[in-house]
């Protein structure tokens, strides 16, 4: 496989490199990780195509090699059981898994949803304007970039981003919903709609100690621990969240149209398959499913 020496944007990771090329470099851009074997035909297919097309990029998307056969701490973190696979990572969660040999058509398509575009350069100069102190013009440049490249679901999440920096939550989500399907349904886009909607119903003006205190001497305050849960999520404490939610379905399963049962799922949506809190936790929500 071919590595640093050869391709900047190629490169063979282990575990003691892997948070550096592949958990850091997903805040920059997409890393495509590639776990192979040498024994695994289809892998060695499936490489020089992977490196035309990494290449095609030119430095809008990395590639990042792991042999299954030499890091096996890394292949049994990521549930690796058969190969090739390719991960997505982006912000230093998977955002895209596709198993076995893939097309060159099939590859394509996947990155083109993640790769940089022309819209993302006007993008950040929005951005930069509305750090300017002039909010009005920046959403009309994001605003117009949307109309002109619809296809770029980073446009609409990061006026969803701006809106939430304001405390525009549930604006912040009207646009998630007027969104075409193949953008709303991206991932990513996703879990900020799942965020948004725990803080459009938060109190972030309240106490939290005085809240944690009220509810450790009234217990079954279902309201009480719900809201809670709710400005735990907005802390980003999601185990302390999702611990609270266990508790009301402990005492009421169907609480709120089985309100906690949602919120766990949003929450498990948010952190990513990969989050171990949800090997922790999706067995204790299954005995109140099943």
């Amino acid at each position: 496989m071919a590595d640093s020496l050869i391709s900047p944007y190629i490169h063979a990771a282990s575990a003691t490199n892997f948070n550096t090329l592949v958990l850091d470099n997903s805040h920059k851009g997409p890393v495509l990780v590639n776990f192979w074997a040498k024994s695994a035909g289809p892998c060695l297919r499936q490489y020089p195509l992977l490196d035309e097309i990494v290449h095609h990029y030119d430095g809008r998307v990395l590639l990042i090699n792991i042999d299954t056969e030499i890091e096996a701490v890394i292949t049994k973190q990521y549930g690796i059981t058969s190969v090739p696979t390719l991960k997505l990572f982006r912000n230093e969660s998977v955002a895209e898994t596709l198993y076995g040999y893939q097309s060159r058509e099939d590859l394509i398509k996947l990155l083109e949803h993640y790769v940089s575009r022309d819209s993302d350069i006007t993008l950040a100069d929005a951005v930069q304007v509305y750090a300017e102190g002039k909010p009005v013009e920046a959403y009309e440049m994001i605003a117009n970039l949307i109309v002109e490249d619809p296809v770029n679901y980073r446009l609409p999440l990061t006026m969803c981003k701006l809106l939430k920096h304001e405390g525009r939550f549930a604006e912040a989500i009207k646009l998630i919903d007027s969104l075409p399907p193949n953008i709303r349904n991206n991932k990513e886009i996703e879990q900020y709609c799942n965020l948004m909607s725990f803080f459009s119903e938060a109190d972030l003006n309240g106490d939290v100690d005085a809240l944690i205190q009220h509810v450790e001497s009234n217990p079954e305050d279902l309201k009480a621990l719900r809201q809670l849960a709710i400005q735990y999520v907005a802390q980003q404490d999601y185990e302390n969240a999702l611990q609270q939610l266990m508790v009301i379905m402990e005492i009421e399963v169907g609480y709120m149209d089985e309100y906690a049962k949602k919120a766990m799922l949003k929450i498990f949506n948010i952190l990513g398959k990969e989050n171990p809190l949800i090997a922790q936790y999706r067995p204790k929500l299954n005995r109140y499913i099943h």
